[in-house]
């Protein structure tokens, strides 16, 4: 059962598919706004030590975590599709 109890069935997503377009939208959850915190502080936290001196290791650091941050996003977000704003 959910939190409200009115749709048992529903599965809850973190990150929920934007109305318009394809993707997902700001989180709906504490879970969500913590991998997005945790992503955002990591990201910061290796700007300043690796984008002086090590650039290249900046910018691997930089898609790997974004591309951690996306199958997050997937796994826990609902399924993409294009939307029209009918849903």
């Amino acid at each position: 059962m959910t939190e409200n109890n009115l749709q048992p069935d529903k599965k809850r997503y973190w990150f929920p598919a934007k109305k318009y377009g394809w993707g997902w939208g700001f989180p709906n959850c504490w879970q969500g706004w913590l991998v997005y915190a945790i992503w955002a502080a990591c990201l910061f936290a290796g700007t300043p030590l690796l984008l002086k001196n090590h650039l290249t290791a900046y910018i691997a650091c930089t898609i790997i975590l974004s591309i951690v941050l996306l199958i997050i996003v997937m796994i826990k977000g609902e399924p993409p599709r294009w939307r029209w704003g009918g849903d």
